[in-house]
């Protein structure tokens, strides 16, 4: 799928020659970035890219002529970082237009002698995505909460258990169809393939979380640029998620609303050297002065006052993301508090401000402890999380790939033990990525149905 150059090395055999790329288009960046698995198990991080978004606002693709430009620029520094040649990636999706609710599905076994399959859990969660949901409206994934066969409730894993029905209610994630669709129109605009389409959250917390944390009940906050991206995990599983529409930006916008004749790059500039969330680790003597516009002189802020413009906003935020939180029912359950990563997540004091509004531990969430990265330091910084995460899942997944494709060239000549370590180990990676092919399968019927429109009207020009 990708070539490192002068590689000579076979596609398959070992999977620590698998190169994945994530692809996070956000509001204020576009960020790639491209690794690998080394020898020692760690993953690796080549290179990156990253240019400035547009196109883009409060996660939604507007305008995908500048979106296809700073794809490009960022896939292009990623090419040089990296030394490879990239033609396809793992995409995020945030935005508002993002929902999820519970379902329950089942299906019923042909054979209740035999053990319950990697097959039948993912036959199961594919017919996920042929239930009723509006016009309109794409389901883009479907995670399993608990199972269910038989008479055997709550199972984790239901793989090895004998049994007719198999069943499991599901956290369905839902997104509209033309932002999904104006994603995919720009990564297809770029001469690249989408491997995969993942929620922004999960895909932050694959380098964020530690999986300790989501069994024992973890909320991660990702405040980004133009919205601020929630996911629940309790038991190790994702329970809940949520889109708040507004972000890090909205905080810049009220700067420069506040103090006149700022513009907006010198009030983002002083929000991250000077501001804070607490107004008492301001000092309220100390004059913040900005430049004037075209000669113009400087505009004179009290660093306390920036700080209460901020915290005002910050407290706004949390109060919507407590909402969310409150409407998991997860509340009572989150033994690790809170994981704040993002953008937002460098705000000063922001960790101390959030534990005191909401009465959980807080921390923040840095990407560095799961990716080894030689030659870009700048990288291990909340702001990448979901670029990385998005970078891990593709690696995860190519991996994936390989020991499928092995098995079935191997034709089942594990023994009995090792097959039932082995199918111990399936379950997690089925509910992770069995969804990926269909969601795959259902953009390209959308970008079919735009190929099929643009075609008809072509062909309307040239009859007029």
């Amino acid at each position: 799928m990708f070539r490192r150059k002068k590689d000579k090395t076979p596609i398959v055999t070992e999977k620590t020659n698998k190169i994945a790329v994530g692809l996070d288009i956000g509001t204020t960046k576009v960020a790639v970035c491209v690794g690998q698995r080394n020898k020692e198990g760690k993953i690796e991080l080549l290179g990156s890219g990253e240019h400035l978004s547009l196109g883009v606002q409060r996660g939604q693709v507007i305008n995908i002529v500048k979106t296809v430009e700073a794809i490009n620029h960022a896939i292009k520094q990623a090419n040089i970082s990296a030394g490879v040649a990239i033609d396809t990636v793992v995409a995020g999706i945030a935005g508002q237009h993002i929902n999820s609710f519970h379902a329950e599905g089942e299906i019923k076994r042909r054979d209740a002698d035999t053990e319950v399959s990697k097959e039948d859990v993912k036959m199961l969660i594919e017919d996920m995505f042929k239930i009723s949901v509006k016009p309109g409206v794409q389901i883009i994934d479907a995670i399993p909460q608990e199972f269910f066969v038989d008479n055997y409730n709550d199972l984790k894993d239901p793989i090895g258990v004998l049994g007719t029905q198999l069943g499991s209610i599901f956290n369905i994630i839902t997104g509209n169809s033309q932002h999904i669709k104006n994603i995919a129109r720009c990564i297809q605009k770029c001469n690249l393939k989408m491997e995969g389409l993942v929620l922004e959250p999960i895909a932050s917390a694959e380098v964020v979380l530690d999986e300790r944390e989501k069994e024992s009940g973890v909320a991660l906050v990702d405040i980004g640029g133009g919205t601020t991206d929630i996911a629940v995990f309790y038991n190790g599983i994702l329970r809940h998620s949520a889109v708040i529409p507004i972000g890090g930006d909205v905080i810049t916008d009220d700067i420069k609303t506040v103090f006149k004749g700022i513009i907006k790059e010198n009030a983002e500039a002083i929000k991250l050297k000077y501001g804070s969330c607490i107004a008492d680790k301001s000092k309220p003597d100390h004059i913040i002065s900005v430049p004037g516009i075209k000669g113009r002189p400087p505009i004179n802020i009290q660093q306390i006052q920036l700080a209460e413009v901020i915290a005002a906003r910050v407290n706004e935020i949390i109060e919507r993301i407590m909402v969310e939180i409150r409407n998991s029912d997860y509340a009572k359950k989150l033994g690790c508090g809170l994981v704040l990563t993002g953008g937002g997540a460098l705000l000063n004091a922001i960790k101390e401000f959030t534990e005191f509004k909401t009465g959980l531990s807080v921390r923040i969430g840095n990407p560095e402890e799961k990716i080894i990265h030689k030659q870009d330091s700048k990288i291990n910084n909340p702001i990448y999380s979901t670029a990385l995460g998005l970078m891990v899942m593709g690696v995860e997944k190519e991996e994936e790939d390989i020991i499928k494709t092995y098995e079935e060239n191997e034709n089942s000549k594990t023994t009995d033990s090792t097959e039932t370590e082995r199918k111990r180990k399936t379950i997690r990676s089925t509910t992770k990525y069995g969804t990926w092919d269909k969601v795959k399968a259902l953009i390209d019927t959308l970008l079919d149905d735009v190929d099929e429109k643009e075609e008809e009207d072509d062909d309307d020009d040239f009859d007029n």
